[in-house]
């Protein structure tokens, strides 16, 4: 596979210098100074000429400040960082960045950047630099470089796949996929389509193409056909997307209208183990919006779970919520109350948390209901957007009132009875129970939903939550730790939930650190789980300074600490342990 716009001309150390600039003053590019901090190391030390020494270990203490003890199997931060900064700086080169001339990435395997040159694209100046920059805010890779006295190529350009200025902006994308929503209509599909209901006929389209075998021999074209038959069995287990086989077409032999995408791939055997590369394809324009390469070891679990493995995968990264498919403006798209409109309106609301975007996707779900009723996605994200008017009050400035709670409940239930194999119906259940002091159906919802699509990051990262608040921290921070590896949104979201499982464990100093990765400003209860890991660590000015902050923005809070402490964890012991952290951190709890 060959990176369209991608070459192997060298670029300067200063040519990447100002590109490393160039990424850390632009607006889109939204991480926290830790990890500011960690890209701007591993640049540094590559351009060194010391890329070997970037392992988890040196990056642990230069970065994140951890001692001589740290281990990465016990604690995957370094890890866990990479991963979000290799995501933000593909959000990067989709947006401020598609038109740079150097592109850095982090290849997976390992910490060393890489650094590949768009062909045809000008070298940028320091002048050009200043005029266009935006003010705002555990292994070895196989990367290629030089020392800081050469210039810097990359030899496996043309298997990465980075696209780069080719790529069209992602709000873009999506507000053409709006566009063309009005105008889709029922058609028939092969029989390799899931069953939807009638609501669903807009939603996107993915064509699952057989994943191409590029090496000789019987055995990876087994592989190649195992491997296409195991992505659409985990694809079909997603309610917000449609799978087919083949072009889907109307009675009239006309193609369909629909927002289609097609999934393409290889597979390739070298040894014992299995690589495989795939990318996603919007078949409108042509343009690749995701690609990534899979390998793993076929003697480790054999060759049948190897396969059915890196199927589930490339099935979380192509249909995840929040994922490519579904990053918007909540505003440019909720107008329309159609099926996709309100989707990606809702993850879209998800992503923001403000009191606008929650009113607009709110707005959506509700008219969309009203002429789609038996579509069970849409009735159970108007569950969960109203849930969230109960679990979010103090970000969204609404009142968790007992009617509200029983709405989202009554819808939850509506939207199960209408496809009792629904997980998104079934999530919603889960989180409405648990919220109404009804932990075992909650988790007997959470259950349900997690066999109906283990692959669904969002399902599994809240039912890993509830399994854990719920007093089952082995088996529900292995959940979390799972989901967050697997990229899972809201960005910073589930990092608190690993939060609480350190600290629930006694290890407040990855605790905090788990604190500090997530996103505090999305909702006033993660600065509350950041105050009670510093009052318990002793950091008596830092915790201060979470409280000032809460008592600032979130005053309605204050009183209710308890209350909305116990409304979370379930054993009395957990309570205490949180409120105790509280209280060393200097507030009375009343």
């Amino acid at each position: 596979m060959t990176s369209a716009g991608i070459n192997r001309v060298t670029a300067s150390q200063e040519e990447v210098q100002q590109q490393l600039e160039r990424i850390l003053s632009s607006r889109e590019f939204r991480l926290p100074e830790r990890a500011r901090r960690f890209l701007e190391f591993v640049v540094t030390e590559t351009l060194e000429g010391r890329r070997d020494y970037l392992k988890a270990f040196t990056i642990a203490q230069a970065v994140f400040g951890r001692d001589a003890n740290f281990d990465a199997q016990q604690d995957p931060c370094v890890r866990i960082e990479a991963g979000r900064l290799r995501r933000e700086l593909e959000h990067y080169y989709l947006t401020a960045g598609d038109a740079d001339r150097i592109i850095i990435t982090i290849p997976k395997g390992g910490y060393a950047p890489v650094f590949d040159v768009v062909s045809g694209a000008e070298p940028t100046d320091r002048s050009a630099l200043e005029k266009s920059d935006r003010p705002g805010s555990s292994g070895d890779d196989n990367g290629q470089i030089t020392t800081a006295a050469d210039t810097i190529g990359r030899e496996q350009a043309d298997r990465r796949f980075w696209p780069g200025r080719y790529w069209l902006l992602a709000a873009g994308a999506v507000i053409v996929l709006a566009s063309a929503a009005a105008l889709l209509r029922q058609v028939g599909l092969p029989s390799a389509e899931r069953e939807t209901t009638s609501g669903a006929d807009n939603r996107p389209t993915i064509i699952v193409e057989r994943f191409e075998s590029v090496s000789d021999g019987s055995l990876a074209s087994d592989i190649s056909r195992g491997m296409t038959d195991d992505i659409i069995e985990k694809l079909v287990r997603f309610n917000d997307i449609v799978v087919v086989t083949d072009m889907p077409r109307n009675k009239y032999g006309e193609a369909s209208s629909r927002p289609l995408y097609a999934l393409q791939g290889s597979v390739r055997i070298e040894g014992s183990r299995l690589r495989s590369t795939a990318r996603l394809v919007r078949r409108a324009d042509a343009a690749v919006i995701w690609a990534s390469d899979y390998d793993a070891d076929m003697k480790v679990q054999g060759i049948p779970k190897t396969q059915a493995s890196l199927a589930g995968d490339i099935a979380t990264a192509v249909a995840r919520p929040f994922g490519v498919m579904f990053q918007t403006d909540t505003a440019a798209i909720a107008g329309s109350a159609d099926a996709l409109s309100c989707v990606l309106s809702y993850y879209s609301y998800r992503s923001e948390m403000t009191m606008q975007a929650h009113e607009l996707a709110k707005s959506c779900l509700q008219q969309a209901v009203k002429k789609m009723p038996a579509d069970s996605n849409i009735v159970a994200l108007l569950s969960l957007i109203h849930l969230d008017e109960f679990r979010f009050s103090y970000q969204l400035h609404t009142k968790s009132t007992a009617a509200t709670l029983s709405l989202a409940k009554e819808l939850a239930e509506q939207a199960v009875r209408l496809d009792p194999r629904n997980a998104r119906a079934l999530q919603a259940l889960m989180l409405a129970n648990f919220f109404d002091n009804d932990p075992a159906g909650a988790l007997s919802a959470g259950a349900a939903a997690y066999a109906s699509n283990p692959n669904d990051t969002e399902v599994a990262g809240e039912y890993g939550l509830r399994l854990s608040m719920s007093g089952k921290w082995d088996q529900g921070c292995t959940l979390i730790s799972e989901a967050v590896g697997k990229n899972a949104g809201p960005r910073g979201y589930y990092e608190v939930g690993m939060a609480l499982c350190a600290f629930m464990r006694g290890d407040t100093q990855a605790a905090e650190l788990w604190s500090r990765m997530s996103d505090l400003n999305y909702n006033p209860m993660h600065r509350l789980v950041l105050l009670s890991i510093l009052g318990t660590l002793g950091k008596k000015q830092e915790a201060a300074e979470q409280l000032d902050w809460i008592r600032r923005e979130a005053p309605a809070l204050m009183p209710n600490i308890r209350q909305e402490v116990a409304r979370r964890l379930a054993r009395t012991e957990d309570q205490k342990r949180f409120l105790s952290g509280i209280e060393a951190a200097g507030l009375s709890v009343q």
